[in-house]
């Protein structure tokens, strides 16, 4: 195990001692009335300390494990930058990379970098800088027990420094996502002296230096991580509105499981913002002046991958009753708010290439259970289904990365269970989640709550292929899926890989291989009227770059 000097140790206990009178004082503000009122905006205005309550810190610190998360990444967005900006949109611009071109045929790609950028180590974030995180993206580090980062494209064959403002970077085949990719937020770039560190040194982050408007100031493993902004910092993206320095001088983000502390808190203006609560939680907040962020990210929507490996699954039929026997527009009317919509399809409707495929998976119980009685499943004096002497049964796993998800899953479990299936929900913190609900075959039922920021990425979830993410257990037996997987990965137009999406969400949701629920608001962020200036980028992540208090 790395000892590290008395100096982290102390920093740490100090931190904590600091992080539990924190809590405290936050457990005392919970009875606070007093409605916020942020005044008339005069504009941005230097100085301040913002407080960021969030209900999970993770487990991990590592980059490339942690850098995806819905937790870690808040924290990830500020300490570090990409190489090119996405907004909620899909449109892309430059940030540190300040241009790029590619070939015609999307295997070779330059990309010309800003000068003058460092990381707060002080090392030059040049082209030498950008290889070594490509690759660390793209490969991992085996050796050290590290992964690649998630959706990352595989077709990746190497990057070179041309010179210290120019790299070079080539695919194996065409790769139309790479430039969009560069703004995914597992895509950080971190200091090579951080990179070169063993994998338990890189989850130390007195050991972490990136290149972002705030740096780590101090951290409690488990409790809070305080940021500090970087006076020198002058290279932020044009797209925000804000390209120097953060206004804010410090921004703490502390580890507050249970909703209603977080709420007390930020009515008795102890927190400035507060993460992840429950939508019904909303209304009375904004009746009293709080503001509400509901950003929907580029991905997936959020539902049901369906893994054919996995009775009663591996029948088409019913698949396809599970689909037709979900009413979203209750699940809507039930569990959320207006801010929220019904699912179109595989992806979110603020995708570029999404089209409406709702048609497909249209609630409809009269067709479910004809479905269901056409496969064999015969229901019994009590209403549950049987084939054979097996009960049709399914678990359902809420997952601890949505903050609704239990709430859904409950619902979900009413309405299957008027069809006849036996259904258990089973709901796990973060960490238990991660260790016994597999994305595989022992899980039926996975549900999915992802981002990317390009279409393209989907090609690597459908199939087993190149490392592939195999949702449906189908390996590379589907030739149909193969074709789509294909021709979405190596399209080099825009036009054409864009009808073969479509293509790939008739064919998907057509099987009965993904069960959709709603468009995905996976980040709910609610804060006072004085904080001012914060921006959410296209995986929903807000930043507070630009943001300020209102004196």
């Amino acid at each position: 195990m790395t000892q590290h000097p008395p100096r982290h140790r102390h920093r740490r206990r100090a931190a904590l001692a600091a992080a539990v009178a924190l809590s405290l004082t936050l457990l005392a503000g919970c009875a606070g009335t007093g409605a916020a009122s942020g005044g008339a905006d005069a504009g941005p205005t230097e100085g301040g300390d913002a407080v960021f309550l969030i209900n999970s810190l993770g487990t991990s610190w590592v980059p490339n494990e942690s850098s995806i998360s819905s937790y870690q990444g808040n924290i990830w967005g500020q300490v570090t930058d990409k190489l090119v900006y996405v907004d909620d949109s899909g449109a892309v611009s430059p940030w540190v990379a300040e241009s790029w071109e590619q070939n015609t045929d999307a295997t070779s790609f330059t990309l010309r970098l800003k000068e003058g950028v460092t990381f707060s180590d002080g090392t030059p974030l040049d082209a030498a800088a950008v290889v070594t995180n490509l690759d660390y993206w793209a490969f991992g580090a085996p050796d050290k027990g590290i992964t690649p980062i998630g959706l990352f494209p595989k077709t990746y064959q190497k990057a070179t420094a041309v010179d210290e403002q120019t790299v070079e970077v080539t695919f194996s085949a065409p790769t139309l996502g790479f430039i969009p990719t560069l703004g995914y937020h597992g895509s950080i770039l971190v200091s090579p002296k951080t990179l070169a560190l063993s994998k338990e040194e890189q989850g130390d982050l007195d050991n972490f230096s990136g290149s972002g408007p705030f740096t780590i100031k101090s951290w409690a493993d488990g409790d809070d991580v305080v940021l500090a902004k970087r006076d020198d910092y002058a290279w932020g993206p044009e797209a925000i509105g804000h390209t120097g320095a953060p206004y804010l001088d410090t921004l703490t983000y502390k580890q507050v499981a249970e909703s209603s502390t977080r709420i007390g808190a930020l009515t008795s203006d102890q927190a400035q913002v507060i993460y992840n609560i429950q939508p019904s939680e909303l209304e009375g907040l904004t009746d009293r002046g709080f503001e509400v962020g509901l950003p929907r990210y580029l991905g997936f929507t959020n539902g049901y991958r369906v893994n054919v490996q996995a009775a009663p699954f591996d029948d088409v039929r019913v698949r396809q009753a599970l689909q037709h026997g979900i009413d979203r527009q209750q699940i809507l009317d039930t569990v959320y708010t207006d801010g929220w919509q019904a699912a179109q399809g595989l992806i979110q409707s603020n995708v570029p290439e999404a089209t409406d495929h709702s048609g497909d998976f249209a609630f409809d119980a009269d067709k479910a259970a004809a479905l269901l009685d056409e496969a064999g499943w015969v229901a019994g004096a009590d209403g549950k289904r049987t084939k054979n002497g097996q009960p049709l049964a399914v678990t359902l796993y809420a997952n601890p990365y949505l903050a609704t998800s239990a709430s859904i899953d409950e619902l979900v479990a009413q309405q299957l269970g008027a069809l006849g299936f036996a259904v258990t929900v089973q709901t796990y913190d973060v960490a238990t989640f991660g260790e016994k609900v597999k994305n595989d075959a022992s899980t039926p039922l996975y549900e999915i709550t992802r981002s990317f920021i390009d279409v393209g990425t989907v090609a690597s979830i459908l199939t087993s292929a190149n490392k592939g993410e195999n949702w449906f257990g189908l390996g590379e037996t589907d030739p149909t899926l193969n074709d789509l997987r294909d021709r979405i990965a190596r399209a080099t137009d825009l036009d054409t890989r864009a009808a073969a999406v479509d293509e790939l969400q008739t064919y998907v949701l057509q099987q009965g291989l993904f069960v959709p629920i709603t468009q995905i608001v996976q980040r709910i962020y609610v804060q006072s009227p004085k904080l001012q200036g914060v921006t959410y980028n296209g995986v929903a992540i807000a930043g507070y770059a630009a943001a300020y208090l209102q004196k």
